[in-house]
């Protein structure tokens, strides 16, 4: 039988075939086609035979064609056939596909959906022909009938995706459903059907079936929907991520963990390969992605900022064409992402409203670590990232060759935080990955090498933090290092010290490194250039500090290459200290060539030798022999001259200049230093021999100080004639001897204190010496004002080290025992040394403060001045707290501050330092200071207990003060405590009882207290808007200050009386302007930027409504925000109502005021704008909107004009009264001018500002069909302004002009009459002469 077929499908015509054909039962014909199928006997010829029997044009050939297509899908279906078999048939039904007739493609296609739906596909091989069908089916022109009524070919396939998205899909069968409609030709709005159906079915299917499901996605979405895949493709691994981590947080949930961690990243890798192909073959699906993140940066940039997308866009960085956009973007949106969080910490008010999201920084970081599942096309643009934040936003320099941060500050501003996650991003990624661990490290020292005059301390701490992760690893970049070593001569010296302080650990492990460095500094020792020499000498102090751990060779192997593994042995062997000795002693040789060097060299020996003894304990007599030797040629040997010092061998002159060629200070102060260390640390036992230069030094300290103490003056050439002005060679010589003599005092004040054990006769010694440095630097200080020197406002740093000034002021102030009373009186009898305790003690906070280190011993370690500090602040608030400054003035009037002033003063600056350089110690600091439960420490007292009782102690003291007689007030003790308190109320919890009870405090205080202090109540209110903002919103706070403003300046109309509302007695006539205005505006400022950021917000939750599918919490978030935003400004409104109508005078207030008037109405005219982007989705402006505009309109506007009037009136007169004095003054004038035109500058900005206002709310009254300009009165035209009274005025001043000079000319031509008639008869008379 069908042999048959296939021989009548030979012939020409097809009749004999149809009559056979039409002959056979169904039945007959499906069990031919199925017998050739499944043996594989080429079915493809029996089919095209069947088809030419069964033309469509016949009924009963297009019915025989319908039962074979079903019949054949079915078999193709079943799995029975070889997948050649199978597929020849089904390529031969697409082929018949387009013949069939409109009738019979709907009953196939429906049938196609119905196994859809009811799940009961097999392998899915069938559905290959769907598209062919539904594309046939879709250029049928003529109508089928679709219900109960027709559908043309079209809308019928649109019909049947609709119908075919509607239904659930079998799991399995996803991907080759999704891979089928890629051939179906679909509209807009079909595919972005399609392609929502398909994302929602993601979450449905394992992780593996994930990426190839998304591959036919992105191949789907170059018919369009780009964004959609995109945006779907990122929120669901965002999800995917997020589940995760809270499955792995929850540990009693850790065995339920449903994804393992690594299979996910495996996954997420692909797919954004995925992507990332598909970009490089269609830009427009990489130009979506970016528009759709940039879109999501400007509103909720969680929703599209995520873990995933942030590693494919670090991958798609790849591709040359979008590299800048990606980097940009991310540079941005980590500067936003640091800023609202830093906006959000300082305001309670919109913490309350936007709920804390996760920072970009800690997704970055996630990124670096998921990177280790192979993720090597995101590792590249980790680290180009890294290293563009550090490039960036790394430390600068600014005028004075400062920097903008310390390296020891903890990062605050979102600059230092954006640089500090640079940082952290290459460290991490160094740690991660091996392979790129070279790149990472010669991109740092290129930078440190090329960037030396630009600040660079961030570097050197991320190559610092790299070298110790892993300083064996870091032996294959040795080259580089060593090649880093050549430049140290052309570099900065603080650049060097940090360098060498990093390698610091190589030098451990690698010997062949360290003899490259020992050569480069040999060679610098000699170079011209004087930095060069100070970097040596650098180098130099730090290998000996850590040579004895740096192996066991002797100076002769030093230039013997040593391999890594000679290295580590090298490292873990025995300890060679003659080996060491040997090495150290022609380092030594080398350093003391230095001593005959600049006066800069010498210093730094001096300071490190110190460190180089406590470090290194066996250079002990090596070192102190040196200083022995150094000492010896600027001491006079007999005992019976004075001065003991050789003070004219210190001095260098070169033709008529003269140098410091000795600092015979530092020197003296380094030998104390050693000599206190030697004391402590070699028993008398040891090293009896060697002990000589002890006994020497000691006899020259005590001979240096007996001479010292009889010298006089004149003994130095110093007495108060001696000239010390900074023109001539004589008086600089003389200002250096007097420094030398001052600091050779202090040092032996420290010497003698320390050996004293509380002598009497020591301490009689110390205050001797104390008289000579105090009659000196009065002198030199008298001759510093009287000349107007350059050493005026130069503090000469003391020479008393940390340690020994807290043991001072213990001593002096806190010591009670019996045996000490005595001698400790010597030096108590004096108030003046006392006060130089204090002095020393602020200074070395001051220093602290400002470097982040201190000069002398220890100066570097952070622990013992932390220790320092702690003892100074116990002394310092213990002698403050027990003689008040009141108690100490009225004993006795002296000049300058008080100790308990300094005291003060001490304790300000220290409760800053601490929180600057150890916050993370903060709570040991306030531990230390409770003196009172020392035995009986609780650890369960927290921080902010602990600063409160401290802060109760400073708000009595200013009670106190506050309430003593107007006389005795003190305005610095006052601004003082005010500025403790301030930095102490930053340690206590915003959330805590403490902080509500200290702002009630603070209130009250400026509520009771009426000073005419204008920087105590600048102080005041400083704290009291600081403490507002962490508690609520200090707009109500606002709007009382200017009421208060208001009342006590008066009106603008002077006719016009205004009552004295008087809700904070801080302000006063003194206070109010511009002390208290000036604040107030200023924090007016940052109440509009954080309404402008809600508005912003508010703006971008728009902007996506659209696309999320949590619209009614988005609703209800923007009704909260909106009502937040409007609340504020119309309360601002009200403050502003007032300032506006006060008579401020003409200066900073009015130029504030109208800078913050313009950026109010641009502030209303963004949320204007925002309710015209309302007003097109949901139609209607709530009511408290409507008010706002009617309170901006009735209270603000017209009052703005009359302001402007009143500005440009007082600035006129300004101008009048300075152009009465041009002749006087010219400069006068042209001040005046300039303060004028500064001031008038922000006049244009408000009125454009009120203009653009008007103008949106005109668009919004037409969009809300709400009439808003109704509550706007008629503006006043700028440009052309007649008023009408000042015209009236004019013209009756014109009027009388014109009759005075008509008047004029009628007196003129009478008197010309007269002299014409009297002088004519006189010419007459003179020509008849």
């Amino acid at each position: 039988m069908d042999q048959k077929i296939l021989s009548l499908a030979t012939e020409k015509t097809a009749e004999k075939l149809q009559e056979f054909l039409q002959c056979l039962k169904d039945d007959e014909l499906t069990g031919l086609l199925q017998k050739h199928a499944v043996k594989g006997k080429s079915p493809g010829a029996l089919l095209k035979g069947i088809f030419k029997g069964s033309p469509c044009s016949e009924e009963a050939g297009s019915l025989r064609r319908l039962k074979v297509y079903k019949y054949c899908i079915q078999l193709v279906e079943s799995g029975d056939l070889h997948r050649e078999v199978a597929s020849e048939i089904t390529g031969l039904l697409m082929l018949e596909a387009h013949s069939l007739p409109g009738s019979s493609l709907v009953e196939l296609a429906n049938g196609f959906v119905d196994v859809v739906r009811e799940g009961s596909l097999v392998n899915g091989k069938s559905l290959e022909l769907l598209p062919i069908i539904l594309t046939a089916l879709a250029t049928k022109k003529e109508n089928l009938a679709y219900g109960k009524g027709e559908l043309n070919g079209e809308e019928y396939k649109k019909q049947l995706i609709n119908t075919l998205c509607s239904s659930r899909w079998d799991q399995q069968f996803v991907i080759q459903l999704t891979s089928m409609f890629r051939d179906v030709p679909l509209s807009i709005e079909e595919l972005e059907f399609v392609v929502e159906k398909v994302l929602r079915l993601l979450s449905k299917l394992d992780l593996q079936e994930i990426p190839p499901l998304v591959y036919q996605l992105l191949l789907l979405s170059s018919k369009g929907s780009r964004t959609k895949v995109l945006e779907g493709i990122i929120a669901f691994f965002s999800q995917m991520d997020k589940s995760h981590n809270e499955e792995q947080c929850g540990d009693d949930l850790l065995d339920l963990v449903t994804v393992p961690s690594g299979e996910l990243r495996h996954v997420e890798g692909t797919i954004i390969l995925h992507i990332v192909f598909a970009i490089k073959l269609d830009r427009d699906l990489g130009r979506e992605l970016m528009k759709h993140l940039k879109a999501g940066q400007q509103g909720d940039a969680n929703k599209t900022i995520c873990p995933f997308s942030i590693a494919l866009l670090l991958s798609v960085a790849r591709i040359q064409r979008f590299e800048e956009q990606v980097f940009d973007l991310l540079k941005t949106s980590i500067l936003k992402s640091f800023r609202d969080l830093q906006l959000l910490h300082t305001s309670k008010f919109l913490q309350n409203l936007v709920p804390q999201k996760s920072c970009i920084s800690t997704m970055i970081l996630e990124v670096v670590k998921n990177s280790v599942h192979s993720w090597d096309h995101v590792t590249q643009g980790l680290v180009e990232l890294g290293f563009i934040l550090m490039d960036s936003y790394g430390p600068k320099k600014i005028l004075g060759g400062k920097t903008t941060e310390a390296s020891l500050v903890p990062s605050k501003t979102p600059s230092q935080q954006a640089c500090r996650l640079g940082a952290n991003i290459l460290l991490e990624t160094f740690k991660i990955h091996e392979m790129i661990r070279k790149e990472i490290v010669e991109q740092v020292l290129n930078r440190v090498v090329s960037k030396a005059s630009s600040p660079i301390s961030h570097f050197l701490d991320l190559l610092s933090n790299i070298i110790i992760y892993a300083p064996l690893v870091l032996q294959s970049c040795s080259s580089k290092v060593t090649e880093a070593f050549d430049y140290l001569s052309f570099l900065p010296l603080h650049t060097v010290q940090g360098l060498l302080k990093a390698v610091q650990p190589l030098l451990k492990v690698s010997m062949s490194m360290r003899d490259s460095l020992i050569l480069v500094l040999r060679k610098a020792m000699f170079a011209n250039h004087l930095d060069a020499r100070k970097s040596a000498v650098a180098g130099f102090l730090l290998l000996l500090k850590n040579f004895k751990i740096l192996g066991s060779l002797s100076s002769s192997q030093c230039s013997q290459s040593i391999g890594a593994t000679q290295v580590q042995v090298d490292v873990h062997s025995r300890y060679n200290s003659v080996a060491n000795e040997a090495f150290c002693l022609e380092i030594l040789d080398s350093l003391r060539r230095c001593l005959g060097q600049q006066a800069d060299v010498r210093l730094m020996l001096y300071e490190g030798f110190y460190d180089v003894l406590r470090r290194n304990s066996q250079l002990a007599n090596s070192i102190m022999h040196t200083l022995l030797i150094q000492l010896k040629q600027y001491y006079e040997p007999k005992h019976d001259l004075l001065p003991p010092l050789k003070l004219e061998a210190c001095i260098l002159a070169q033709g008529d200049q003269i140098f410091l060629q000795e600092p015979l200070a530092h020197l003296l102060c380094c030998i104390q230093h050693c000599l206190a260390w030697y004391r402590n640390k070699v028993m008398p036992e040891e090293e009896e021999e060697e002990e000589g230069f002890q006994q020497d030094l000691e006899d020259m300290l005590e001979s240096i100080t007996i001479r010292m103490i009889k010298s006089e003056l004149e003994d130095f050439e110093l007495d108060k004639s001696a000239d010390f002005s900074q023109a001539t060679s004589v008086g600089i010589k003389n200002n250096i001897y007097a420094l030398l003599v001052i600091g050779v005092c202090e040092v032996l004040i420290e010497y003698n204190f320390t050996i004293g054990n509380f002598s009497k006769n020591k301490f009689e010694e110390v205050l001797s010496l104390f008289k000579c440095y105090n009659r000196l630097s009065d002198i030199l200080k008298e001759k510093a004002g009287k000349g107007k020197s350059t050493m005026v406002n130069k503090t000469v740093r003391s020479f008393l080290s940390m340690k020994f000034v807290s043991a001072l002021l213990v001593a002096l102030f806190r010591d009670s025992s019996q045996s000490h009373e005595e001698s400790l009186s010597v030096l108590r009898s004096s108030n003046e040394f006392m006060r130089y305790a204090v002095n020393v003690a602020l200074q070395k906070v001051q220093q602290l403060e400002e470097t982040g280190q201190v000069d002398g011993p220890d100066g570097q370690n952070l622990d013992r001045i932390f220790q320092n500090l702690c003892e100074i602040t116990r002394v310092l608030l213990w002698r403050y707290t027990s003689i008040p400054t009141s108690v100490e003035e009225s004993g006795k009037k002296e000049k300058g501050k008080t100790i308990s002033l300094l005291c003060l003063e001490g304790l300000q600056r220290i409760f800053h330092t601490v929180q600057q350089f150890f916050p993370s110690k903060i709570h040991q600091f306030l531990r230390a200071l409770d003196i009172t439960n020392e035995d009986e420490e609780e650890e369960d007292v927290n921080i902010t207990q602990r600063a409160t009782f401290q802060i109760r102690q400073f708000q009595r003291s200013l009670v106190n003060l506050l309430s003593c007689q107007d006389d005795d007030f003190n305005g610095k003790e006052a601004l003082l405590l005010v500025t403790i308190l301030s930095s102490l109320s930053k340690l206590l919890d915003p959330s805590s009882p403490q902080l509500m009870q200290m702002l009630s405090w603070t209130v009250k205080m400026c509520k009771e207290n009426s000073l005419e202090d204008a920087s105590f109540c600048k102080g005041l209110m400083n704290l009291l808007f600081s403490l507002h903002v962490l508690c609520k919103s200090p707009v109500s706070v606002l709007r009382d200050l200017s009421q208060d403003i208001h009342g006590q300046l008066g009106d603008l109309d002077q006719d016009i009386e205004v009552e004295k509302p008087n809700h904070f007695a801080m302000v006063n006539l003194k206070t109010a302007a511009p002390t208290v205005c000036l604040q107030v505006l200023s924090q007016a400022e940052k109440v509009l930027e954080e309404v402008d950021w809600l508005i912003t917000k508010l703006k971008g939750h728009l902007g996506q409504e659209t696309l999320s599918e949590e619209a009614s919490q988005e609703v209800s978030l923007n009704q909260t925000l909106e009502k937040a935003a409007i609340l504020q400004l119309g309360t601002l409104l009200t403050a502003f109502h007032e300032l506006v109508q006060t008579a401020l005078p003409s200066g900073s207030c009015v130029d504030s005021l109208l800078r913050n008037l313009s950026k109010i109405y641009t502030i209303l005219t963004a949320l204007v704008k925002y309710y015209l982007q309302v007003c097109r989705t949901s139609g209607g402006i709530p009511n408290r909107m409507e008010k706002l505009v009617k309170l901006s309109g009735s209270h603000l506007t017209p009052q703005c004009y009359a302001f402007i009037s009143y500005v440009q009136n007082i600035q006129n007169e300004s101008l009048s009264v300075a152009g009465e004095k041009k002749k006087e003054k010219t400069a006068a004038v042209t001040t005046a001018m300039a303060r004028v035109l500064r001031e008038t500058k922000p006049i244009p900005n408000l009125i454009f500002a009120i203009e653009q206002y008007e103008k949106f709310l005109i668009h919004l009254s037409k969009k809300s069909k709400v009439n808003l300009m109704q509550y706007m009165k008629l503006s006043t035209s700028r440009d052309f302004r007649i008023n009408g009274d000042i015209l009236d005025t004019a013209l009756q001043e014109q009027e009388t002009d014109e009759e005075n000079e008509r008047m004029t000319d009628q007196t003129v031509a009478s008197e010309q009459r007269k002299d014409d008639d009297s002088q004519e008869p006189a010419k007459k008379k003179r020509k008849k002469k």
